[in-house]
């Protein structure tokens, strides 16, 4: 019955786009017909640029984002389970979480360059922040009733580490790996389009750039589709890997 609803809901807003772009009412530039942003899909998907523009672009996104997952996990840990830690490194982290890093940019290719490395950089510390702040609170959300067993047991630290605090951090490390993946996809497609000569980004700025909207849209679905099935990988990786917590939430 959800299924449902949620296919009766996109269905209708589909119904609406093709009933605006046949209207007439609105130039087709704003409103391509569905037939042509299907038809700018399938070439994109199927054309090798295609590929290779979407692979540019996932080997930028995932290169920070595995970057920022390896820092941030030891960090968030590290802050969560020691108050030292903590004391030195909450303070930059949550005085600088509200800053616009996109606003770094400049500086990135100023310090990188105009290639790939700039932009890997960027979402590594876009990134790095949620991946931190979440697991940090994963990590001090440990029971203490856990741990005191453990030590009942004549278990020592690195065991009490390695078998009771880091299972259950996993489920926080997870909350934010799945927070992060999306704003890796998001920096790279924004920092493609203000300076890139391929990737996704690029290709969404140029099409438009050539009043070519219906294959604009065609990349932004490419764009969405990815974004979906990563998620869905993440959402299947946690599920066989956290095998002793099920969430609702987690549906695949």
């Amino acid at each position: 019955m959800k299924s449902l609803r949620s296919f009766m809901l996109f269905g209708s807003v589909l119904l609406a786009w093709e009933l605006a772009a046949r209207s007439g009412w609105w130039n087709p530039l704003l409103f391509p017909s569905l037939a042509k942003i299907a038809d700018e899909f399938i070439r994109f998907v199927a054309g090798a640029d295609g590929l290779h523009e979407t692979w540019v672009s996932l080997y930028r996104a995932l290169g920070g984002f595995a970057l920022a997952a390896v820092v941030g996990v030891v960090i968030g840990i590290l802050m969560g389970r020691s108050a030292l830690a903590a004391a030195l490194l909450d303070p930059a982290f949550s005085g600088t979480y509200a800053v616009p890093k996109l606003a770094l940019f400049p500086i990135f290719i100023f310090v990188f360059g105009i290639g790939s490395l700039s932009k890997v950089a960027l979402v590594f510390l876009e990134c790095l922040y949620p991946i931190v702040i979440i697991t940090c609170q994963g990590a001090r959300n440990v029971s203490p009733v856990l741990i005191w067993s453990a030590q009942n047991m004549g278990a020592s630290r690195v065991r009490i580490f390695g078998r009771v605090v880091v299972p259950a951090t996993v489920p926080y490390i997870f909350a934010g790996l799945r927070v992060a993946l999306p704003v890796a996809m998001i920096v790279v497609i924004i920092t493609e389009m203000i300076s890139s000569a391929d990737g996704l980004g690029y290709r969404v700025i140029y099409a438009l750039a050539s009043l070519q909207t219906d294959r604009m849209l065609a990349v932004v679905l490419a764009i969405a589709l990815l974004g979906y099935v990563l998620d869905r990988a993440l959402v299947a990786l946690r599920g066989r890997l956290v095998y002793w917590e099920k969430l609702d939430t987690f549906y695949v």
